[in-house]
C-alpha cells in the first residue's frame, strides 16, 4: 500500500496497491522532492482511460520498474478530473515541448514543479530506459535540465490572452459576421456521416448547438440539414448504446461505428441538452427517444442515492475493452430465438462479426419507417419488437460483469447534467425530470457548498474536498438559471446570484477581462491559467459569459452585462478565423444580434402558460414568473395579474408590449 490508500478518487485508489510509492498531489510530496532534491514524476490520468490502465499493468505493477521510480523520483499520481488545474498546466508544458497531448500524461519536473520532459503512454522498455536516463541526467546534467525547465515554465506562465492576441474589439456584432462563422465552419463538415471531417470523432455539442442556433436565426436549410444528419448518424451509430442508452466518449473511426467504450457524464449531459433542443426545433421523434434513453441510462447507472451523479463508466470489463456491450450472433440466437434474424438485420449483426474476434457492435443504418417497409412489417409491430429486444438484452446484459464505475461526484459535471435534465423537462414536460433536477440541486446545495459560500470540486463517501474551479461555478450557475425558469422558485436564482458574486470576486481578472480557472484562495501552482477555447466541454469562460449575459437581464445588473460583452469582444478575431474552437462563444454572439426577449407570467395559471410557451422553439428569451407574490427581481416590479387574470408581459431591452392574457397573443407579439 502506498500513500494513495487514503484517497477517495477511484482512479487514485486503483494505484494504491502498486509497488510504486505514489503520493497524491499535495504538500507532502512536493516538500519531499525539495528536501531530498529529487525530480518529480507527475502521472496524470482518469479512471475510464484505457491506456492509463495498460500502462499501469505493464509498468506501475512491475517491481523492477517501481524500484527505478522509487529510487530516482518522487512519484505523484493525479486524477485529471479532480485536479484539472494541474492537468492543464502540464498538458500545456507537453505541447510547448512540441509533443502531442493525451492521457496518460507523464511529465518530469524539477523539485520546484518546473517541467523539463514529458510524454503520454510509454511501453515498458522505453519507460525503463527513460527513467534511467533522466535519473542519471538529473545528477550529471542538472544545469541543462534546469535551464530547459526555465524555458518551459516561462512558456506556460504566458497568459492565454497574450498568447493568442485576444484584444477587445468593440465593432458592432452583425449577421454578416455570423454567416462568415458558419461558412468557415462548414468547410470541414463530413457531409456523409455528419460532424466534422476527421477521425477519431468526438461528440462536440457546442458545435452542434451553434449550428442549431444559426439554422434558426439565419433560416439556413443547409445548416439544419447538417445538424439533422449528425444527430441521426450518432444516434444510429455504435457510439450510442443501442440497448441501454447513453453515448460513449468517442468513435475511433469516422462513421460513428466503433466506440471507445467509456461513457462520461459530461458527454451525456450536454447531448441531453442538444437532443432536447433539437426536438423542440424539428419535432423529430428520434431525438425525443434519445433524450429519454439518456435520462434512463443516467438514472440506472450514474445516479447516487443522495441525488448526485457519478462521473464515468470504464471502457473495460474483465480486462477486455467493450466486452460488456458487444455480442456474438450465436448468443443472440439463444436469447432471442425466432426473432434473431430480424434483430440481426435491424442492428447489422453477422455470423462472423462486424467488429473484431467475431463480435458485433449494434448499430442502425436506416430509420424504423424504412426498415419496416423493406421487411414488410408494420411500423407499430416493429416498434413493439424493438422495445422488447432492448428490455430482453438489457436484462441479460445486467448479469455480465459491469465496467468499472468512477463513483466520485464532480460539481461541474453535475451542473451540466442538471442543465440537461432541466432542458428535457422544459421540452417534454415530464414531472419526473423536474423532480430529478431538484433532487440534484438539493444535493449540490447540501453537500458541495461550504459554510463560507464557496463550492467544493469533488465528493465521495460523505466527504467533499478540493476548492472548486471556474468550470464548477459556471456549470452550476447555468443549471440554476435554467431551473429557475421552469420552476420559478426564488431560491434557485438567489443561489445562482450568490455564486456569480463569489466568482467575480475570486476568479475575475479585471486587467484581461476574463476569469481565471482557479480560485484566488486555492493552492498556488506555478501558473494560473484561463480556459478560453471550447472543446468536448464548452470552455468555462464561454459558459460564464453566457451566464453573465442572461443574469444581467434577469437581475438588471449592468456590471454582469458589461463583463459578458467585454469577454465576447475579445473572441471576435478567433470567431472570424477559427470558430471551430469557439462555437459556444459563437452561440452567445448569435444571441447578441437581437435583444433577448423578457417574458413575464403573473397569475395562478403560471405553470400552464409556461408549458404552452415552451411548445414553441424560441431560445433567445428569459422567462420569469410569479403567482402574484412579491419578488426581489426587478423584472417583476409592478407586474400584476390584471383583474385577477393570469397576465403575460413581453419586453425587449426595457421596451414592453401591451399585456396579453393568452399564449397565442403573446406569440403574435414575437412574430409567430
Amino acid at each position: 500500500m502506498n500513500a494513495l490508500a487514503n484517497e477517495t478518487s477511484p482512479y487514485l485508489l486503483q494505484h494504491a496497491h502498486n509497488p510504486v510509492q505514489w503520493y497524491p498531489w499535495g504538500k507532502e510530496a512536493l516538500e519531499k522532492a525539495q528536501k531530498e532534491h529529487k525530480p518529480i514524476i507527475v502521472s496524470i490520468g482518469y479512471s475510464a482511460c484505457h491506456w492509463c490502465h495498460v500502462m499501469e499493468r505493464e509498468s506501475f505493477e512491475n517491481t523492477e520498474v517501481a524500484d527505478l521510480m522509487n529510487e530516482y523520483f518522487v512519484c505523484i499520481k493525479v486524477d485529471r478530473e479532480e485536479r484539472p488545474d494541474v492537468d492543464a498546466i502540464y498538458m500545456d508544458a507537453l505541447q510547448a515541448m512540441g509533443l502531442r497531448g493525451g492521457w496518460p500524461l507523464n511529465v518530469f519536473l524539477m523539485p520546484d514543479q518546473r517541467p523539463f520532459y514529458g510524454g503520454t503512454y510509454f511501453p515498458i522498455l522505453q519507460w525503463k530506459q527513460l527513467l534511467e536516463n533522466i535519473g542519471q541526467a538529473f545528477t550529471s546534467h542538472y544545469e541543462e535540465l534546469s535551464n530547459s525547465a526555465n524555458e518551459f515554465a516561462q512558456n506556460i506562465s504566458i497568459s492565454e490572452i497574450q498568447k493568442y492576441g485576444l484584444l477587445p474589439n468593440q465593432a458592432t456584432n452583425t449577421l454578416e459576421e455570423l454567416h462568415t462563422m458558419y461558412q468557415n465552419l462548414s468547410k470541414d463538415f463530413d457531409k456523409i456521416h455528419g460532424g466534422m471531417a476527421k477521425a477519431p470523432k468526438f461528440p462536440m455539442p457546442s458545435i452542434w448547438r451553434f449550428l442549431l442556433q444559426y439554422a434558426y436565426i439565419a433560416k439556413n436549410q443547409e445548416a439544419k440539414e447538417h445538424l439533422e444528419i449528425t444527430l441521426q448518424k450518432i444516434a444510429f451509430g455504435g457510439i450510442y448504446d443501442q440497448i441501454g442508452g447513453g453515448f460513449a466518449r468517442y468513435s475511433v473511426d469516422g462513421e460513428w461505428f466503433c466506440p471507445h467504450f467509456e461513457k462520461m457524464l459530461y458527454d451525456n449531459a450536454q447531448l441531453l441538452t442538444l437532443y432536447s433542443e433539437a426536438y423542440s426545433f424539428t419535432k423529430n421523434p428520434i431525438y425525443k427517444e434519445v433524450a429519454y434513453e439518456i435520462i434512463e441510462f443516467v438514472k440506472r447507472e450514474l445516479k447516487s442515492s443522495e441525488g448526485g451523479f457519478y462521473s464515468a463508466l470504464d471502457a473495460d470489463s474483465e480486462g477486455e475493452e467493450g466486452k460488456f456491450y458487444i455480442w456474438k450472433k450465436r448468443h443472440l440466437e439463444e436469447i432471442l430465438g425466432e426473432d434473431t434474424e430480424l434483430f440481426c438485420k435491424y442492428y447489422n449483426i453477422t455470423n462472423t462479426g462486424n467488429w473484431e474476434f467475431g463480435n458485433n457492435i449494434l448499430y442502425k443504418n436506416q430509420t424504423d419507417e424504412n426498415f419496416a417497409q423493406e421487411n414488410n412489417i408494420s411500423i407499430n409491430i416493429l416498434k413493439e419488437k424493438v422495445h422488447a429486444w432492448k428490455n430482453t438484452l438489457l436484462s441479460y446484459r445486467e448479469k455480465r460483469v459491469h465496467p468499472g464505475l468512477d463513483d466520485k461526484i464532480l460539481t461541474g459535471w453535475n451542473g451540466l447534467m442538471l442543465k440537461g435534465i432541466v432542458d428535457a423537462y422544459k421540452v417534454f414536460g415530464e414531472k419526473e425530470f423536474l423532480d430529478l433536477a431538484e433532487e440534484n440541486v438539493s444535493f449540490l446545495m447540501s453537500n458541495m457548498t461550504s459554510s463560507q459560500g464557496f463550492l467544493w470540486r469533488t465528493y465521495k463517501n460523505g466527504t467533499a474536498k478540493i476548492q472548486a474551479y471556474l468550470e464548477d461555478y459556471a456549470s452550476v450557475i447555468e443549471g440554476l438559471l435554467a431551473l429557475y425558469q421552469v420552476s420559478f422558485k426564488s431560491k434557485y436564482y438567489e443561489f445562482a446570484r450568490d455564486l456569480i458574486e463569489y466568482t467575480i470576486k475570486n476568479f475575475y481578472d479585471e486587467k484581461e477581462e476574463m476569469f481565471f480557472f482557479t480560485d484566488e484562495n486555492s493552492e498556488g501552482l506555478i501558473a494560473r491559467k484561463k480556459e478560453i477555447f471550447d472543446n468536448v466541454i464548452s470552455s468555462s469562460n464561454s459558459i460564464m459569459a453566457q451566464n453573465l449575459y442572461f443574469a444581467g437581464i434577469l437581475f438588471d445588473n449592468e456590471q454582469y452585462k458589461h463583463i459578458a460583452n467585454q469577454m465576447l469582444s475579445r473572441l471576435k478575431r478567433v470567431l472570424s478565423i477559427q470558430v471551430e474552437y469557439a462555437t459556444n462563444w459563437a452561440w452567445l454572439y448569435a444571441h447578441s444580434l437581437i435583444p433577448t426577449t423578457e417574458i413575464v407570467i403573473v397569475g395562478e395559471d403560471l405553470e400552464l402558460f409556461r408549458k404552452e410557451l415552451e411548445q414553441y422553439f424560441y431560445p433567445n428569451k428569459i422567462l420569469v414568473g410569479s403567482k402574484n407574490e412579491s419578488s426581489a427581481l426587478p423584472i417583476l416590479e409592478h407586474r400584476t395579474a390584471i383583474n385577477g387574470k393570469t397576465t403575460l408581459y413581453v419586453c425587449f431591452d426595457k421596451t414592453c408590449q401591451l399585456p396579453t392574457f393568452n399564449v397565442k397573443d403573446t406569440m403574435k407579439q414575437l412574430n409567430f
